[in-house]
């Protein structure tokens, strides 16, 4: 005491200070007197702390009383902020870092007496409340459905205990971390006995992750217990941590798991207890486990974080620029931290668009986003190396796969596709996908259905190196290009579908028409990505593959009126051709290009029509010079060039008859009767019409029955018959529908002036609203044109006399 006032008083006269926390402590220490017996043999009693009806009480800061005698503590000596209660010793809380130092070392870790340091070695568990949470980040929005979750996990209403397992999985950089640790912050008033922290760094790139028995000694220490006091080995620290939490109501933070492995042995925590992970891998979850996924931020969350980081300000200047930033940020919560940087230094955001331009170059996007030591890219990384660095074999093999599901730029892929891009059974593959699911290094969608988030792909499609790569991608390609021919074929085997160029590769096969028309519905999005990356390969057999898939898309993309993709696909098609000197798919890319056009209302349809009937005659292909013949006719229809167009029908049906093709010979009586009606002849139509129809239903064709019953109802319209007219066009509306959608506006168009015709003008303004809205939806502005000519007719009430009408 006499040592302490004079170090009190040379401080004070000397220096103009207090005593540090050091010397405070050890005058605590001195008026304390002892709050254990001695063990019968001389020793301290074990660290365990008080019995266990002392362990359920939450842990004020009960005031301890000074010995007998001992002069109360002057106020200068207490800690800056306590009460000044005389001999006042508050809960000791460890730091964020670990324990707190043993009770009376001073600042320097000198301890003033033996007697105190063995004090210290045997702490009371009530001095002990670890406060070990780490600061929550600033810039933390949405997550309101996670956060009410998890805070009815831990923290329900009423008498209900706190769930005792809580895991936060996800993908690298999604947020796991920053929501744990600000959810735990939350609910700290139901643990008053502290919260622990341990980061295992499971996805921490190049450090080493601490081994279960490293983490329960961190605990321990945490809790108090000693260096010297902590056993050697694992099962027994376990114990004695279990013991130590017994009766506590404590909240243990186990940041980044890598995997159930390392958190396995705190899964059995003592009531009171609740074991909060964090891991990109999906745990296994149990009566007594509970999960939550996280997954990327909603673009209105994404956006108010960047407010949050760069300023609203900044973010409100150019929110196009804003909303692209967004979106090739992927809702990553990392990514978007390092592009919006801290709101009190000049941003990237303020640069006219210039990062989201960089952003927008694939190549360039993961370089991007870095800061400092938070990168993407090293997060995403330090999950594959764990995956591709297992001696698990399943997780070796999901590591290839990723490599490999790089190589594609699809939205996602199937069971069927990622096998054919791997070479493997479908049963290793589906296993090796699900592994990258509890990586969430993948998403699976639909049963059976995988894809990547955009900035894992890009990650990816670096993994595997240049020699690797033509292989499975030909597999892949070859894979879409047969299975889409196959469907095709399948949809309507009465077409002549794109055989062109040859692949090497086997396809999926389909029950039915209708299983193969889903499947073309449902792959659509995913085709077209794999035909525009294959195009625009360097190598010249990958290109090859990717014009398989375009130009067996042709049938299916006129079928569903692709009005876009039709022009888009032709394009490719042509250029891949061209680059290729392969005229066969610069003529099949020239008729693909030629029906987009026909449909968008462009006459430079007409020239790619002729494009391809020269290509053919110079290769001699007499299938589709009659093909080209039969398509330039119905071009030239459209803009009223009725004469030409009948010469090309004609023409097409000599070819035709002379190699057999009797898809053909339909198609031109089809068109040459459109002709006839467009010139007035109504009798020649009707006859090449109705010796059309015979064809189609000897071939069973359903496709050209109905299109002839369309035409055959326009023409018994302009022959006057009006009623058998009504009665034809009524009976084929609902196969029309279900056959193509330019069949379906005709149809429509026609039996709304039948309607008017026969002075029914209140169905006549009902079918002609409905042709309207079809028109406009498909966006063919020939039917929209002419669906609103019958409308307003029809609207007005007039009934004029049988006129010719194009239709």
């Amino acid at each position: 005491m006499q040592v302490f006032e004079e170090a009190r008083r040379v401080l004070a006269d000397e220096l103009g200070a207090d005593p540090g926390e050091g010397l405070r402590r050890a005058h605590r220490l001195a008026l304390t007197p002892p709050e254990e017996p001695p063990a019968p043999d001389g020793g301290r009693m074990p660290a365990q702390g008080p019995p266990p009806q002392d362990r359920r009480q939450p842990h004020p800061t009960r005031p301890r009383q000074a010995p007998p005698g001992a002069q109360p503590a002057s106020p200068r000596n207490e800690p800056h902020g306590q009460s000044g209660a005389e001999g006042a010793s508050p809960p000791r809380e460890t730091g964020e870092h670990g324990a707190a130092p043993p009770r009376g070392a001073g600042e320097h870790g000198a301890a003033p007496s033996h007697e105190a340091d063995a004090r210290a070695s045997s702490p009371s568990r009530e001095e002990f409340v670890p406060r070990q949470l780490p600061r929550a980040l600033a810039g933390f929005v949405g997550r309101t459905r996670e956060i009410v979750r998890l805070t009815s996990l831990l923290d329900p209403w009423g008498d209900e205990a706190p769930h005792p397992f809580v895991v936060i999985c996800g993908a690298p950089g999604v947020g796991k971390s920053t929501l744990a640790v600000r959810v735990a912050h939350a609910v700290r008033h139901r643990f008053p006995d502290g919260q622990l922290y341990v980061n295992l760094r499971g996805g921490t790139p190049n450090v080493p992750r601490p081994s279960a028995y490293e983490v329960l000694s961190r605990l321990l220490r945490g809790l108090g217990t000693p260096d010297n006091a902590v056993p050697a080995d694992e099962d027994e620290a376990a114990a004695l941590l279990r013991s130590a939490l017994h009766g506590r109501r404590l909240l243990v933070l186990l940041d980044d798991a890598a995997g159930l492995a390392q958190v396995r042995p705190f899964t059995a925590a003592p009531p009171g207890t609740t074991v909060l992970v964090t891991s990109r891998e999906s745990l296994v979850t149990g009566a007594d486990r509970a999960q939550v996924r996280l997954g990327p931020l909603s673009d209105a969350e994404a956006t108010a974080m960047l407010a949050n980081l760069a300023g609203a300000d900044r973010v409100a200047a150019d929110l196009g620029q804003t909303g692209r930033l967004v979106r090739l940020c992927d809702g990553f919560p990392l990514a978007l931290r390092i592009a919006g940087g801290p709101a009190g230094r000049p941003s990237r955001l303020e640069r006219g668009g210039a990062l989201t331009e960089r952003l927008t170059d694939e190549r360039r996007r993961l370089r991007e986003l870095e800061a400092g030591e938070l990168a993407v890219r090293s997060s995403l990384a330090a999950s594959w190396t764990a995956l591709s660095g297992s001696a698990r074999e399943i997780d070796a093999a999901a590591a290839r796969l990723l490599a490999l599901l790089g190589l594609l730029h699809v939205p996602d892929i199937t069971l069927e596709a990622a096998a054919a891009l791997s070479g493997g059974s479908e049963t290793d593959v589906e296993r090796a996908l699900e592994r990258l699911c509890d990586a969430h290094l993948l998403e699976a969608g639909e049963p059976g259905r995988y894809h990547p988030h955009d900035l894992v792909r890009l990650f990816a499609s670096d993994l595997l190196p240049a020699g690797e790569r033509t292989a499975p991608l030909l597999r892949a390609f070859g894979f879409y290009a047969e299975s889409v021919r196959t469907a095709a074929r399948t949809s309507d085997p009465h077409r002549v579908h794109c055989l062109h160029p040859p692949v090497q590769a086997a396809g999926r096969s389909f029950r039915d028409a209708a299983e193969a028309d889903d499947w073309l519905r449902t792959e659509e999005a995913t085709l077209l990505a794999a035909a525009v990356q294959a195009m625009a390969d360097p190598d010249d057999g990958v290109a090859r593959a990717g014009a398989a898939i375009g130009a067996a898309l042709w049938w299916y993309q006129q079928k569903s009126y692709r009005v876009r993709h039709l022009v888009a696909t032709g394009e490719r098609l042509v250029a891949t051709g061209e680059r290729l000197q392969d005229q066969v798919i610069a003529m099949h890319g020239h008729a693909h290009l030629a029906t987009g056009l026909y449909f968008k209302g462009d006459p430079a349809s007409v020239t790619h029509n002729e494009r391809h009937l020269a290509l053919a005659k110079r290769l001699g292909d007499r299938f589709n010079e009659q093909r080209a013949h039969g398509n330039l006719s119905s071009t030239l229809l459209k803009w009223e060039r009725f004469e030409e167009a009948l010469d090309h029908a004609l023409a097409q049906r000599v070819i035709a008859c002379e190699i057999g093709s009797d898809v053909g010979e339909r198609y031109a009586l089809l068109v040459a009767g459109r002709a006839y009606l467009e010139l007035g002849r109504f009798d020649e139509a009707a006859g090449v019409l109705e010796e059309g129809a015979a064809m189609a239903e000897r071939a069973g064709d359903p496709h050209s029955r109905v299109e002839f019953a369309v035409w055959q109802g326009r023409a018994l319209i302009d022959m006057g018959r009006l009623d058998t007219a009504f009665s034809v066009l009524s009976e084929t509306l609902e196969p029309a529908r279900s056959t193509s959608r330019t069949t379906e506006m005709a149809c429509l168009v026609h039996l709304t002036r039948v309607h008017r015709l026969l002075g029914q003008l209140g169905e006549a303004v009902r079918r002609s609203a409905e042709a309207v809205a079809v028109a406009e939806r498909a966006g063919s502005s020939y039917w929209l044109e002419r669906a609103i000519a019958e409308r307003d007719e029809a609207a007005s009430g007039q009934r004029p006399a049988r006129t010719r009408r194009r239709g």
